[in-house]
């Protein structure tokens, strides 16, 4: 096994989140530290608050990934006498890299909102809105009959084959003759050095976002028998690849509103919720963005959701929502923190593939700052 460096498990990262998600003006990516370094103990948090730092170091961790970037606005000075400055320090002196993945991790499909709706048991969720987009291309490679599990295998792992949200590694075959001649120079799999050689192969197909070009095709290349594959990658017209933020779904059925909120408690873990609205109300559409979500009132008003989850709901804003009729739950920011959990999950289960050797946690610290007396 290999012991993989921050960049590699940034990498990572980006397979789960791309940056080219995030909004603009969002601080992602390296927060402090060395991504060079040799990484043995990765945790996860939703912040980054001194109490978070000290837990990394007793447990010896390399790499903390975090959702909220700490250092999100732009700072003119590093005071170590201060409770970040003192936070900073620690990390400089522990050798802690700090990484952040923010709204391109709220946006990615299977990221912080995903999870949310899907602890919600919303079925046929759409994005509230749209923030993304870029074409579809298509992938074709030529194959022998033998070998074609690997290659389809190094197509869907990296993220080919997959149609919507409900359908994964879609692919499809078709069979004929292959037919090259190796030259005085080659090192042929099948066949000899100037002579024509004719086999049987499977030509192979699948749809991918164009981002996914490059991962894609060196994972074939890695995976495919022959010394010079043939690979045609080409865009498509008529498909177009859409990340948004937030999520808007149904429940299976139509209940009433305080039953709603007890099941929402239960799903995310909390204990209390603000509400705008008519408690009377029922719900069976449901509208959610994970955070801060009160820029987008009107977009999730738009969808024709029953009710729209939130966070930080501002007072002016909570009338502004009394206006337009949206019942709304402000959740708390906190709730983000379901993205300890999925990440660990998603970073081990890349670790695996790629052989890398290193622990994955989550870390402990509660870090809401809101107590209900």
């Amino acid at each position: 096994m290999k012991v993989a460096n921050g960049y590699e498990y940034t990498a990572i990262m980006e397979k789960i989140a791309p940056k080219k998600l995030a909004m603009e003006g969002d601080p992602i990516g390296l927060q402090v530290g060395d991504l060079s370094k040799k990484v043995r103990k990765v945790m996860f948090t939703l912040d980054v608050l001194e109490e978070v730092v000290d837990e990394a170091i007793e447990k010896r961790v390399d790499l903390i990934i975090a959702h909220h970037p700490f250092l999100y606005r732009p700072t003119q000075h590093i005071d170590t006498t201060t409770k970040q400055g003192k936070m900073i320090k620690k990390l400089i002196k522990h050798d802690i890299t700090v990484f952040a993945a923010h709204t391109n991790l709220d946006i990615a499909q299977g990221g912080v909102n995903d999870i949310l709706a899907d602890l919600l048991h919303l079925q046929d969720t759409t994005m509230i809105e749209e923030t993304y987009t870029e074409p579809y291309c298509k992938i074709a490679v030529y194959v022998p009959e033998n070998e074609l599990e690997s290659v389809r295998l190094a197509l869907v792992n990296n993220g080919a084959g997959q149609i919507g949200t409900n359908y994964t590694e879609c692919t499809f075959h078709t069979t004929g003759i292959g037919s090259f001649k190796p030259g005085t120079d080659a090192n042929p799999t099948i066949g000899e050095k100037e002579t024509l050689t004719a086999i049987p192969e499977v030509k192979i197909e699948a749809i991918f976002p164009q981002y996914l070009t490059e991962t894609i095709t060196k994972a074939v290349k890695i995976a495919h028998p022959y010394e010079e594959p043939a690979i045609d990658v080409y865009t498509l017209e008529t498909q177009t690849y859409k990340e948004g933020l937030g999520r808007v779904g149904t429940l299976p059925k139509k209940i009433s509103m305080v039953s709603f909120i007890d099941k929402l408690k239960t799903a995310f873990a909390i204990d209390n919720v603000r509400f705008v609205g008519d408690l009377k109300a029922s719900v069976q559409k449901v509208a959610i963005i994970g955070g801060d979500g009160n820029k987008f009132i009107h977009q999730a008003k738009a969808t024709g959701a029953d009710v729209f989850i939130t966070g930080d709901v501002y007072y002016h804003t909570a009338h502004d929502l009394l206006a337009i009729n949206l019942p709304t739950i402000d959740a708390g920011h906190n709730i983000e923190k379901v993205m300890k959990g999925y990440l660990k999950n998603k970073m081990e289960e890349q670790a695996k593939i790629l052989d890398y050797e290193a622990e994955f946690i989550v870390s402990e610290v509660n870090t809401d700052p809101f107590q209900f007396c």
